[in-house]
């Protein structure tokens, strides 16, 4: 319960502290050196392959989502039974924006609810250390109940019944859409390009151990899943 209030508090702290102008940067492994002048082993980069790097089975997801996640609900009325393991995500804020939410809840449990933030955060922390205008990230799917999938599942014949969204761990986000927080006609950044700085982020985390990664081509999204922590 502690944790949930301390996450809560912690979001708008986040975008607060974002929103005041540059953030400083944090030195990588790339870049600090030890008393002795001697440099750092070097952070692993992303290769750019997509579909090579962000290849975690199903089988993966769906045993880090059982053992880290809630039991599957019904219906979205059961969030209340639950509301001691789950965290409520804001629809809008700062580092990320939602789509409208047709076949899911803004809903997470806390191990999960803190990778959506380190990620958000490190995207911003990021398009900072570039000197690239700032997007927000786009959250297109969090948590389903049996009910959501049921109707998902008439209407996509790729949706899983036993999809790790049930257990509040997954979330997806659109690697094809990125909001500016200032229009900027002059200096807009493709998404390819926005799509790469992402990649990164979630490279680290995987090799962190914080969570397993998807690169869905038809959703256009990274299937994402808490793994921990």
């Amino acid at each position: 319960m502690y944790f949930r209030w301390m996450l809560l508090v912690s979001l708008p702290f986040l975008i607060l502290c974002c929103g005041k102008g540059k953030a400083e940067t944090t030195e990588t492994a790339e870049t600090v050196k030890t008393a002795r002048g001697i440099p750092l082993e070097r952070k692993q980069r992303f290769s750019g392959n997509y579909n090579k790097e962000f290849n975690d089975l199903q089988d993966a997801h769906l045993s880090a989502a059982t053992a880290l996640g809630i039991s599957p609900m019904a219906l979205r009325n059961d969030t209340l039974k639950l509301k001691d393991e789950l965290v409520r995500l804001p629809d809008e804020l700062e580092l990320y924006k939602m789509y409208d939410l047709t076949h899911s809840i803004p809903f997470l449990v806390p191990s999960a609810a803190q990778l959506f933030v380190d990620i958000t955060r490190n995207f911003r922390d990021s398009l900072y250390s570039k000197d690239l205008p700032l997007y927000r990230l786009y959250l297109t799917s969090i948590l389903r109940t049996d009910e959501d999938l049921s109707i998902l599942t008439k209407r996509n014949i790729n949706a899983s019944e036993n999809s790790t969204h049930r257990y509040g761990t997954t979330f997806d986000i659109s690697w094809k859409r990125f909001d500016p927080v200032i229009p900027d006609s002059i200096r807009q950044v493709p998404p390819e390009r926005l799509k790469l700085v992402l990649a990164q982020v979630l490279f680290d985390l995987k090799n962190q151990q914080r969570c397993y990664v998807k690169h869905e081509r038809k959703q256009a999204c990274f299937h994402i899943t808490a793994r921990g922590k």
